[in-house]
């Protein structure tokens, strides 16, 4: 049964085990029924018990999720087994003719990039985004709907809306989904999910796919118009995804949302575990009413909607909202400021994993607070005992006992796998069990005040522990002690190096990032026995097997050395097995990266395996066998890489690098002359030995330096496979004297003009500011530095008034509290207005505010700001950031 359905069907027992159906809208559920006792252990058999112990923090399908950037080094992230990114839908639906025609190349490398660091995707499609990122488009209506619906424009946040109710939008929307649904939702081992693939949040409407148009929303009374798509069309979507899938994990934004009350789709928390200020208080945006939440909480509206007990058969992730992002786990279990009880959060939301980008990249995997929540969030799972008896002969039964500590079930049925290991530590024998991971519920969950279950924290039986058991067979394993091991496998085991090698050209990645492949993180349980292999010990058993005359397998090669390598061909030589089984040795059979190389086999202690390419890496092992069929362990592998290279092996030449100018925090960089015998697609610059930035194009403006020091520059070119080019000649600036700032300064709030008081800046024109948190809400002036404290509300304005044809540059010198702050806020000039971080600086980088000043050099014909009709320079807060930005001077260069 697929996944979604089993779900589905397990939803419905626990309904007719309930009192009654709560119809949607109406109340909230109250505890969910217990799911039904299993069968007993089988106490006819020798009990082994098992101690507990902390699980890995990196599991599969579980806590935190950094963004996926191509190229990054997510070895420096937080352990965990989930990916996160978005994609425009116009980057699947290219065809400009044809709304059911699909290019799945970008999606496909995501997944494949995302595997190479053992994990899954978690993923969103959108078609407005505002500003964009700087790989995806701001704008993602497919080319398709051209001139069929109507346009509308979100002048808050500058993003194009399509009509949502049109028919010709809902009818696109709906092919995707269906196309989506037909190559991933079955594309896994007997027709399960794609391995690679985690969690789908729904997308598609709204900003950021979140199903929101805000302000452009139902609440008309803000003077903005609806964009919102009607209940009718949003309930045609669900229903679209609930019928298209079966396996895949859905997640929505709002639990409220039409068809989302009976759909076998999960939730998606955007503001997890925040507290937000709304006139003068300070409430959840996660935890409901009765734990002092906002009303439209997200635990609040699925009380609302009787929707709070879906976690047990469908996932919740979310995003921790990113202004908590860096400081969520500070005082865990409790929070603090805008930070939530995390506990609680975690324990009432039921929450898998989330989003986190600052914490991914900046947590410690020592810190105990942090490891104590991630290890909180989803399943957790402990084995306290097995039964089966020591000595079997060749059928013998073995029962396992599984429970969760946990807050969610694991969601996908991946398969439970018994083996026995020998005393070379080889596992000679696996058996493939039919028992179902998703069956083992949480065992206790936290009462919600609103079920008047007692004071809380109240904690309620719900899960069971698990009893499975499985007679397994012996036939064909040597008589002699074993060790009896257990594991779960993560299909997503089979996307190897070798495969993805052995993608098609158009959506296979580069070298240099199959390279970077690590193994899928394994399902650890809470077990003192459970290896870092994935294997838990359970014991010692031993079998008499079930065959006559020679049942002893011969020794394991050793030795296994290479010994020769060439453009096609490498050579492998071991040191000889021994039988003591009495029908001798028949020969030895070797592997090349897990797959049988030899037909029949090899007699003597060496071989050459051909028809190889060149400049690959390839991965042996080797096998003995018996002339009675038993066959020993593997060898211990060795790798060996071909000679020569395969596909483009020349590298780039080296880029001729000059400086075309310098301030006194300040160096601008360009190139030329680099040439590839396939193409250049980017450059590494260095000051001194360090890479600072990687552009694409020619030129680079490294900032954020100290006055009147000495700088050396190089830069090298990198093709797309991977080639750098020698260094370009090393330039060596010194930084201009810190003079205080030069050209046309806009304002360097040094007093005069007074700022608020005076609305006035050095040109002259008007400036103020308004929703900040000190001085009255414009803002404070301190230090001849204006700060400005927000909490996602503020705006500050500025007039130029001035024709700037002479000056290229809008220079802003700015410090923030916190580092990162770049998000916080959008800048408008000229015409063009960005969230500060999307606009790009010399080089094609983008600003990144951190605690000591930066003097930010925005191109401004290259960002479409107009030189000769400026108007005003503002600036707005409204993007969920609480912090405080310094800026030491705005001036035109």
């Amino acid at each position: 049964m697929k996944i979604r359905r089993w779900f589905a069907s397990l939803a419905a027992i626990t309904t007719l085990l309930s009192v009654g159906a709560v119809p949607a809208s109406a109340a909230p559920a109250g505890p969910p029924a217990r799911p039904p006792a299993g069968p007993p252990p089988d106490t006819t058999l020798t009990t082994h018990t098992y101690a507990y112990a902390p699980t890995p923090v990196g599991q599969p399908l579980k806590g935190f999720a950094p963004y996926l950037f191509p190229g990054d080094n997510y070895d420096a992230k937080y352990p965990g087994g989930v990916m996160w990114t978005y994609f425009a839908l116009n980057e699947i639906m290219t065809n400009p003719s044809n709304c059911n025609a699909f290019d799945w190349t970008l999606f496909e490398k995501a997944l494949d990039e995302s595997a190479v660091w053992g994990r899954q995707v978690a993923f969103r499609f959108y078609v407005e985004y505002p500003g964009g990122t700087s790989s995806h488009p701001g704008n993602g209506i497919p080319p398709c709907l051209n001139g069929k619906m109507a346009l509308r424009n979100n002048g808050f946040w500058g993003t194009v809306s399509p009509d949502y109710d049109d028919p010709d939008v809902i009818a696109a929307f709906t092919n995707f989904i269906n196309a989506f649904a037909a190559r991933y939702d079955k594309a896994g081992p007997g027709g399960t999910a794609d391995p690679r693939i985690g969690f789908m949040s729904l997308g598609l409407v709204g900003l950021w796919g979140e199903w929101h148009t805000w302000p452009y929303d139902r609440d008309t009374a803000d003077g903005y118009p609806d964009l919102m798509p009607t209940d009718a069309t949003i309930s045609t979507l669900i229903n679209a995804f609930d019928s298209a899938f079966d396996n895949i994990q859905l997640e929505v934004r709002y639990p409220g949302l039409a068809g989302t009350q009976t759909a076998n789709i999960g939730f998606h928390d955007d503001s997890w575990p925040y507290k937000e200020h709304r006139g003068g208080q300070l409430k959840s945006m996660t935890l409901p009413r009765s734990m002092n939440g906002w009303d439209d909480a997200f635990t609040q509206i699925m009380l609302d909607n009787g929707t709070e007990n879906r976690w047990t058969t469908h996932s919740i992730g979310g995003e921790a909202r990113p202004e908590i992002q860096g400081s969520l786990y500070a005082n865990y279990p409790a929070g603090g400021g805008q930070v939530d009880d995390v506990l609680a959060a975690t324990e009432l939301t039921h929450i898998s994993w989330m989003i986190n980008q600052t914490g991914a990249g900046g947590y410690s995997p020592a810190d105990p607070k942090v490891a104590a929540g991630v290890r909180k969030m989803g399943y957790n799972l402990h084995i306290p005992q097995a039964n089966f008896n020591a000595s079997n002969g060749g059928t013998f039964k073995v029962g396992v006992t599984v429970q969760n500590d946990g807050v969610a079930p694991f969601y996908y049925p991946w398969k439970f796998v018994l083996g026995l290991r020998d005393s070379s530590g080889s596992v000679v024998k696996t058996w493939d069990t039919d028992w179902d991971i998703r069956t083992v519920q949480p065992l206790k969950i936290r009462a919600f005040p609103d079920w008047n279950a007692g004071a809380d924290p109240t904690y309620l039986d719900f899960g069971r522990p698990v009893n499975f058991s499985a007679n397994l067979n012996a036939a064909g394993v040597p008589a002699g002690n074993y060790q009896l091991v257990l594991r779960v496998r993560n299909p997503l085991e089979a996307v190897t190096q070798q495969v993805l090698r052995d993608r098609p050209a158009s959506v296979r990645l580069t070298d240099w990032i199959i390279d970077r492949w690590r193994p899928a993180y394994p399902l650890s349980f809470a077990n003192a026995n459970q290896g870092s292999d994935g294997w838990v010990d359970l014991g010692q058993v031993s079998t008499t097997g079930t065959c006559g005359g020679d049942c002893t397998a011969p020794s394991a090669p050793a030795g296994l050395a290479v010994t020769a390598r060439t453009d096609t061909s490498v050579s492998l030589s071991w040191s000889a097995s021994t039988d003591s089984g009495g029908s001798g040795l028949r020969g030895y059979h070797v592997y090349r990266s897990g797959t049988k190389v030899t037909a029949t086999p090899v007699t003597g202690t060496s071989f050459t395996d051909t028809g190889l390419t060149a400049g690959r890496t390839y991965q042996y092992t080797v096998e003995a066998v018996d002339n009675a069929g038993n066959v020993s362990a593997r060898s211990a592998a060795v790798s060996a890489t071909t000679t020569g290279c395969s596909g483009d092996c020349t590298a780039p030449t080296a880029p001729a690098l000059t400086s075309t100018g310098k301030t006194a925090t300040s160096v601008s960089l360009s190139w030329g002359g680099a040439t590839d015998n396939v193409g250049v697609s980017g450059y590494e610059v260095y000051r001194g030995t360090t890479r600072v930035a990687t552009p694409t194009g020619t030129a680079y403006t490294d900032e954020g330096l100290t006055p009147s020091t000495s700088y050396a520059y190089t830069v090298k070119a990198r093709d797309a496979a991977g080639n750098l080019s020698p260094s370009s000649n090393t330039v060596t600036v010194v930084t201009e004297a810190d003079s205080g700032g030069s050209g046309l300064v806009l304002d360097d709030f040094d007093g005069s003009p007074a700022y608020p008081s005076g609305a006035q800046n050095d040109l002259g024109k008007w400036t103020g500011g308004n929703c900040f948190l000190d001085g009255g809400g414009s803002g404070v002036v301190t230090g001849g530095a204006l700060n400005l404290r927000y909490n996602n509300c503020g705006w500050f304005g500025s007039d130029v008034g001035v024709d700037l044809s002479s000056k290229t540059h809008l220079v802003i010198r700015v410090k923030g509290t916190a580092g990162g702050e770049q998000s916080h806020f959008n800048l408008g000039l000229g015409g063009t207005t960005k969230v500060f971080a999307d606009y790009t600086l010399d080089g094609g980088a983008h600003p990144a505010i951190t605690t000591a000043y930066r003097d930010f050099r925005i191109p401004m014909a290259a960002n479409g700001i107009s030189r000769t009709s400026p108007g005003q320079l503002a600036m707005g807060f409204w993007y969920g950031g609480n912090s405080t930005i310094t800026i030491d001077e705005i001036r035109f260069e």
